[in-house]
């Protein structure tokens, strides 16, 4: 995105004329410029970073951005004006935002000239404040005669004179529908067909970088893709993209450790779990989340602007998810939009989430230490019965009975697999495909630890505690063990998995939250 907008400016900036040939010549742009092209004054502004602390303190910073935008904005073009100083000085000794950005309008206006005004973060501020769960503060900055709404309702006359243009990049479009009349000449662009490879890498692009960087893409392939790949900003796109910033991450540490990443993602784009929480304070939101992290997909519209009022609404929650690219779109059925869950390194951040939330909501506490030698059990000595023992005992019977009333075996597979995701053993797969069906837990050996023995693929079977009141519960537990025996025997012959050595099986089945048996091989 930064690369964007720095194209972007240095392809309309006046003061990048002699520039031109040696940055775009050879390129598509280059060969075929508009007439626009090197003819504006180019305005940026970043409001990331500012201090949400309260109401004044942001609205002080906030203030002190614009004006370093503009001071800066007059250096780089001070050729253009005959009264520099003056202006500076006018400029500086206003308190009032609105008011310094139509000093500097009028002062172009002297100039001939035209702005491009580009903002960078322009919702940063406003999605700290939501996480924080301020909206009383939310709605006093950007609504009625909100500092916020203010500036922008600013901009939007100015482009009556000199604000030509206007790019602005930002998480969700909720603030931008909050300005209202303020600033409603904006168009959301981010899901327009032709825009879909615009901010991602490509297959063909990380094959590109790959091969410059001197990288043997058939030794990180399959992983990069399952790792990193996945997103669609249009069902009709042409390519699921990469996620860059992941991707540059992950080569930078793959260049300079020859070997895997021991973290598949920079924590510095780690989600922030109690932003997340925050999102769900309502139970029907937390409830769809925890069904979107089974499921691993659900069926919603995109809804391309909503207000903060609405922001906990199902459709608009789901929406949120989506432009913080925790979804992204699967598919189009007929008239309904599927979405889904990008990529393995995405479902980690669900799982860990999940993880979180057993421990704030449930008062569990994991024994990191213990769960990741029960799953070393697993992967070197072939023993199962630790890590299902700690997850019976530590985990399960600690949830109510309330929490048991919506318990599946769906539920059993998130948790299992959030406790297996605190450990680098294994790269947990879930519904694993082979030609022979759905794997519900593939165990597979992960490359940044190759001396791992052993691999598993694991069926789960939940039976409900009341079940074993049945007079037949004896032969209707030997029925649900033939069934998962046959499954699983089906899954190891697959053509997949048949020339696996070290593979080994186990038929999980929990019984109620204090009881479980293992059937494995």
């Amino acid at each position: 995105k930064s690369l964007f907008l720095s194209t972007l400016e240095h392809y309309y900036d006046i003061n990048a004329r002699e520039d031109f040939q040696k940055l775009f010549g050879a390129l598509y742009i280059g060969k075929n410029p508009t007439v626009f092209r090197n003819q504006y004054l180019i305005l940026k502004m970043n409001f990331s970073g500012l201090n949400t602390s309260s109401k004044e303190e942001l609205k002080q910073s906030f203030h002190l951005r614009v004006l370093d935008s503009i001071v800066n904005f007059l250096n780089i073009y001070s050729n253009f004006f005959t009264n520099i100083l003056t202006i500076k000085e006018k400029i500086e000794d206003t308190d009032d935002t609105g008011s310094a950005l139509i000093k500097i309008i009028d002062a172009v206006k002297t100039t001939g000239k035209k702005i491009y005004l580009i903002i960078d973060e322009y919702d940063h501020f406003a999605n700290d404040i939501i996480a924080m769960g301020e909206k009383d503060f939310y709605k006093d900055i950007v609504r009625a005669s909100g500092f916020v709404r203010d500036f922008y309702k600013t901009v939007k006359i100015g482009t009556e004179s000199v604000i030509d243009r206007i790019f602005i990049t930002g998480i969700s479009p909720i603030m931008l529908d909050d300005l209202t009349s303020g600033f409603n000449i904006a168009m959301n662009i981010t899901m327009d067909q032709e825009l879909n490879e615009m901010l991602g890498f490509t297959r063909e692009e990380v094959s590109g970088i790959c091969d410059k960087l001197g990288i043997d893409q058939t030794e990180i392939d399959i992983k990069i893709k399952e790792y990193y790949d996945g997103y669609l900003f249009h069902p009709e796109g042409n390519e699921r993209l990469y996620n860059p910033y992941m991707m540059l991450y992950f080569l930078d540490q793959y260049i300079r450790k020859k070997r895997m990443p021991e973290r598949l993602i920079d924590d510095n784009v780690k989600m922030d779990y109690g932003r997340l929480n925050r999102l769900t304070v309502n139970k029907e939101n937390k409830k769809m989340l925890e069904k979107i992290i089974q499921d691993e997909s659900i069926t919603s519209d995109i809804v391309t602007r909503f207000s903060f009022d609405r922001m906990y609404d199902q459709d608009y929650f789901i929406s949120l998810l989506f432009y913080m690219g925790l979804l992204t779109i699967d598919r189009k059925e007929r008239t309904r939009l599927v979405l889904k869950i990008p990529n393995y390194v995405i479902k980690t951040v669900f799982w860990e989430y999940i993880a979180d939330s057993l421990k704030k909501d449930h008062g569990i506490k994991i024994d990191t230490t213990q769960l990741k030698k029960a799953i070393e059990d697993m992967a070197y000595n072939g023993t199962i019965e630790p890590f299902i023992t700690y997850v019976s005992q530590n985990i399960l019977k600690s949830l109510s009975n309330r929490d048991m009333i919506d318990f599946d075996e769906k539920y059993i597979k998130v948790i299992l697999l959030s406790l297996l995701n605190i450990s680098p053993v294994y790269i947990p797969v879930s519904e694993r495909e082979v030609e022979t069906g759905y794997i519900d837990i593939y165990l597979e050996r992960d490359m940044r630890t190759p001396d791992v023995k052993y691999e598993w693929i694991l069926e789960l079977k939940y039976i409900k505690k009341n079940e074993n009141q049945r007079p037949d519960f004896a032969q209707y537990i030997e029925k649900i063990k033939a069934e998962g025996q046959e499954q699983l025997d089906r899954y190891k012959t697959s053509r997949r998995l048949e020339n696996k050595k070290d593979l080994k099986q186990a038929l999980l089945i929990f019984i109620g939250k204090d009881k479980y048996e293992i059937v494995g091989k």
